[in-house]
């Protein structure tokens, strides 16, 4: 995938809080949009001027807190880092809509040129997969339509979406297997390995297994440095749990709530962001 970073195609900053929402649970899938305007084709040394006209007026002129989509893809086949994988997009047409997909817009408009190029086709491809491996999302894919009372993303790129959204020259994309059980892992347990394991001697563990669905997770999240992924629910363990209970993400506790003992909200919490099933 050609992906152009924020940084790399000039983002201004986006303001907070609004614009450092993230997603609070995995995504069922992604909704494809176009420009709705007229457009263009350029030159791809002008498609990052393009792209910060539209956080522009997205900002400035619609009062949002960033560029609306999570990427954006080029005819030349480039994708752009919009609000990205982990931050809540504002374009599919209210809160519940944005929290449900991925927003990807492709640079066609409704007059001009409207047909996508087969780079581009391409490009929103590598998008669709990067945001199903890596968002997390689920195979559902569609348009800005779809739920939503809009000719978005026109006509050409709706009947794409509705094939499958094949690659130029391929053919369809057969959905992917249905996904492995999540992990589940209980409260109970793991409140029971926290208070065990620190005074224990060095490498006890207590309910390892679930333990490490919730170290991997506290590591996904850059809390918790990959030595200390063992299985143990030691004293590094709890020390990241307890960040994890101050963060935003993780329910913004303080004092007493936040003493890296987990609680069934806030690993709940992980749990969305992180694939994982809570009992208890």
């Amino acid at each position: 995938m050609k992906l152009v970073t924020r940084s790399q195609w000039g983002a201004r900053a986006y303001r907070t809080p609004n614009g450092a929402t993230p997603y609070s649970r995995p995504r069922r899938g992604v909704k494809l949009h176009y420009l709705g305007t007229p457009y263009t084709d350029r030159t791809h040394d002008r498609c990052d001027d393009y792209v910060r006209q539209l956080q522009a007026q997205h900002m400035d002129g619609n009062g949002w807190s960033d560029i609306g989509y999570s990427f954006l893809v080029c005819t030349h086949g480039y994708v752009y880092e919009g609000r990205g994988l982990k931050r809540r997009n504002s374009a599919n047409g209210n809160t519940t809509l944005n929290e449900q997909d991925y927003a990807v817009c492709l640079l066609v408009g409704s007059s001009g040129l409207v047909k996508p190029t087969d780079d581009q086709l391409g490009g929103t491809r590598d998008a669709i997969e990067y945001c199903r491996e890596e968002g997390p999302a689920g195979d559902w894919l569609g348009g800005h339509r779809d739920g939503y009372a809009t000719a978005c993303p026109g006509d050409a790129v709706y009947a794409w979406a509705q094939q499958g959204a094949p690659r130029p020259g391929g053919t369809a994309v057969e959905p992917k297997p249905a996904p492995a059980t999540k992990p589940r892992v209980s409260v109970a347990h793991l409140r029971s390995a926290a208070r065990q394991d620190p005074p224990a001697a060095q490498g006890h563990t207590t309910y390892k297994a679930e333990v490490l669905v919730v170290e991997r997770a506290l590591r996904a999240e850059g809390l918790l440095p990959a030595d200390y992924v063992d299985g143990s629910f030691g004293s590094k363990t709890i020390g990241a749990y307890a960040r994890w209970q101050r963060s935003p993400a993780g329910g913004g506790y303080t004092g007493a709530d936040a003493d890296g003992i987990p609680g069934k909200a806030s690993l709940k919490l992980l749990a969305a962001r992180r694939g994982f099933t809570v009992t208890d």
